[in-house]
């Protein structure tokens, strides 16, 4: 036995086992294409549009920029958004659409009334209406998402909403919808029964009692008048410290589910962390959207239980935001929520992100590909198919959020004959050499690597000095193993063709 350890020791010292004891130090990610989480819903890679200042005016609509096309959309938001390939756009709201006429915002623009929008305490032209909005979704080649006002609003003006887009003719919206230019009908598809609803600063707040009332209702009209609908129900957006937001999901959820497609969810998760923040209290955001996610899948599950329902009741995340600026941290945090929905693909069916326009940056020069876009862009083109369910070891922090926060947010994909992993580095400084176990599947030996790096401090100025880059490149390995260090603060997409 003495032996035994000494000749151990000897092999130790004359660095016969250094590379194994080594790779115990690496950072492991475990894929096995049976372990499988859901379909990825292509339309978690959707936006969602308000009119808040200069949000639509002057960034997607503007008449008068050179850049403007014959219906005052401009061509180079367009252009780049197009690449994004967004399946699908919420609007017009968001706070403002509790205060919203659906119908001062169709006819001639010259005749159309500007309002007053308690909301955002603005002036609303109502420029961009109905009819230019489903002209936006066609440009982008996205479906139409309208949410309507379930705050001042009437169950009139949501059935005949439905009625001016999916009715063909012959009926007095119909024929208004074909007499201002529209003859075929728009087949909205998706339609939000009111936004944030329980939130003290909505207009037409309700509890949720009244809320399911109205809902209901207007759910069972809007559907009367087009079968095909489908419906979303407004979720919790009132996170306060007693969790109220569970126990009005609770309540929705058990008196709608049987009527209604999708649960809204909506969460700013900076909210999460006070007025904290620092870097690495942005990147623990990734597990407070699995805590919210996971608590609401739990209560879909009671009310389908509770009912007998046999009809679906899907996640809809249609409001999130990755943050302000051109920095990496941005980028990290679009990642951290991509990669949150894909984790959860058997229940988050929709997602779309606030705001449509910050998806890119705006110079005189024109737009161009920002923090948002370069990460985003990565997601909405590549990551499609089966959600894998990873496992992953690696070294953890905490902070007065959360506790044991893993350094590496890691998902995968299984898209057709190739193999897509998403690494977010949540380190600031350190890379973190990992090895990637591909326990399933035959690989042809090389990977294509893209990985979106830069500075953390926003630079101010965009145009000065590219904030963010996107670098390529190939790696090759052997068998079933990947050994690659993810670079500090960083977030990687490594793609890799099945044999």
């Amino acid at each position: 036995m003495k032996k035994l350890t000494v000749l151990f020791g000897c092999m130790v010292l004359s660095g016969i086992l250094s590379g194994n004891l080594m790779s115990q130090d690496n950072a492991v990610i475990k894929i096995d294409f049976d372990r499988q989480a859901g379909m990825v819903d292509p339309n978690i890679y959707g936006a969602f549009v308000e009119p808040i200042r200069n949000v639509v005016y002057g960034s997607i609509y503007d008449p008068a920029s050179p850049f403007a096309d014959e219906n005052g959309f401009r061509k180079d938001f367009v252009q780049l958004v197009r690449e994004l390939k967004i399946p699908v756009v919420r609007w017009p709201g968001g706070n403002y659409v509790s205060g919203y006429n659906w119908e001062d915002g169709i006819g001639p623009k010259e005749q159309r009334p500007a309002r007053l929008d308690l909301a955002w305490h603005q002036v609303e032209s109502n420029h961009m209406g109905t009819d230019e909005y489903v002209q936006l979704c066609k440009l982008l080649g996205a479906e139409n998402f309208i949410c309507i006002n379930a705050g001042t609003g009437t169950l009139d003006q949501a059935r005949h909403w439905v009625e001016y887009c999916n009715i063909e003719k012959g009926t007095y919206y119909s024929d208004l919808r074909r007499k201002y230019g529209n003859e075929e009908p728009f087949k909205v598809k998706y339609w939000a029964l009111g936004n944030e609803i329980d939130g003290p600063w909505q207009m037409g707040q309700k509890s949720a009692e009244d809320y399911v009332k109205f809902a209901l209702e207007a759910g069972k009209l809007m559907q009367l008048v087009d079968k095909d609908i489908k419906l979303i129900a407004s979720g919790a957006s009132n996170y306060k410290p007693d969790n109220g937001w569970i126990d009005w999901n609770d309540y929705v959820l058990t008196h709608m589910t049987g009527s209604i497609d999708y649960l809204s969810v909506h969460r700013y998760a900076t909210e999460a962390l006070g007025n904290d923040r620092s870097f690495s209290g942005m990147m623990c955001l990734g597990l407070d959207l699995d805590q919210k996610i996971e608590t609401v899948k739990a209560l879909i599950l009671k009310a389908m239980t509770k009912t007998g329902s046999t009809r679906p009741v899907y996640i809809s995340f249609d409001e999130w935001a990755g943050g302000f600026g051109n920095s990496i941290t941005v980028s990290l945090m679009v990642a951290q929520h991509l990669n949150s929905f894909i984790r959860h693909a058997d229940i988050v069916k929709m997602a779309n992100m606030t705001m449509l326009s910050s998806l890119v940056g705006y110079s005189p020069e024109g737009a161009y590909k920002n923090a948002t876009y370069k990460a985003f862009w990565l997601y909405s083109n590549n990551c499609f198919g089966i959600s894998l369910d990873v496992s992953t070891d690696c070294e953890k922090y905490s902070n007065a959020v959360f506790e044991e926060i893993p350094y590496l947010d890691v998902t995968a994909v299984l898209n057709n004959e190739v193999l897509v992993i998403n690494v977010v580095n949540r380190h600031e400084t350190k890379a973190i050499e990992t090895d990637i176990v591909l326990q399933t599947g035959e690989f042809a030996g090389t990977a294509e690597v893209n990985e979106v790096n830069g500075k953390i401090a926003d630079p101010g100025n965009p145009r000065a000095a590219e904030a963010v880059n996107t670098t390529s490149s190939d790696i090759k390995f052997k068998g079933n193993t990947i050994r690659y260090s993810f670079p500090a603060h960083s977030f990687t997409q490594i793609m890799v063709p099945l044999r």
